[in-house]
């Protein structure tokens, strides 16, 4: 896809995405003057095309620093970014350079698309299709995330993640996939469990522990009534 019909499909997404957009000329003007999540895209379609087709070095960083002060986002000129990009507020949002971002993904403020410091060549994430990011999530190393997947805010993401699944949690924790809960307990859940008192399972061992007792003091008992007995037998054959 050319980079102009990449830049319509941009404002499209903005459009769509950002309730807070009004219609008509207004509308427009907000977009494409006032909204940083489009203006850091757009700006970046040009910057990864002086980078990967004509090979220029040192400006398209130099324009992308520009842009990370324009705008508080920071997208590398080498990163992949499909059609529909839209950024939401987008304070603090970094996309690294090896980052592959499918078509129509969503991302909130503070989020990043990094590298975990231990990888060398491919060491961002890949993103496929109609893939939200919230606020604050961390999606870090050489991983690939389905299409169709939802990262709640301030998640920190370090393993794939499957088509049509919603992740949470630190580290992310897979809670719903293909529309299905999942339920899956979490180590420290279950050993919070263990060390939870019980009443009914402590009032069990009591029982048991009475039973046994009790069984214990009726041998005793059978066993003194045996001795009377054969007490009793020997005073009546001594008469």
């Amino acid at each position: 896809m050319g980079i102009w019909k990449n830049i319509s499909s941009d404002y499209m997404a903005a459009k769509r995405n950002d309730p807070a957009i009004p219609d008509g000329l207004r509308g427009f003007l907000e977009i494409v003057f006032c909204t940083p999540g489009f203006l850091a895209i757009t700006a970046h379609r040009g910057i990864h095309c002086l980078h990967t087709r004509w090979h220029i070095p040192v400006l398209p960083r130099f324009i992308s620093l520009i842009v990370r002060w324009w705008t508080g986002i920071e997208i590398h000129p080498a990163a992949q970014i499909g059609e529909g990009f839209f950024i939401d507020h987008g304070a603090g949002v970094v996309i690294g350079e090896t980052t592959i971002v499918g078509d129509n993904c969503v991302l909130y403020q503070g989020v990043t698309l990094g590298g975990t410091g231990n990888e060398t060549g491919k060491r961002h994430p890949t993103l496929g299709n109609n893939v939200t990011v919230g606020t604050g999530a961390k999606v870090l190393g050489n991983i690939r995330i389905g299409n169709n997947v939802k990262i709640g805010g301030n998640s920190v993401v370090v393993k794939d993640v499957p088509d049509n699944c919603t992740v949470v949690g630190v580290p992310g924790r897979i809670i719903k996939r293909n529309g299905c809960r999942v339920f899956e307990e979490s180590f420290d859940a279950k050993q919070h469990r263990e060390y939870m008192p019980d009443d009914a399972a402590e009032q069990s061992a009591l029982n048991r522990q009475g039973i046994t007792e009790n069984a214990r003091r009726v041998k005793e008992l059978e066993k003194e009534v045996a001795e009377l007995k054969a007490l009793v037998a020997k005073l009546v054959d001594e008469r």
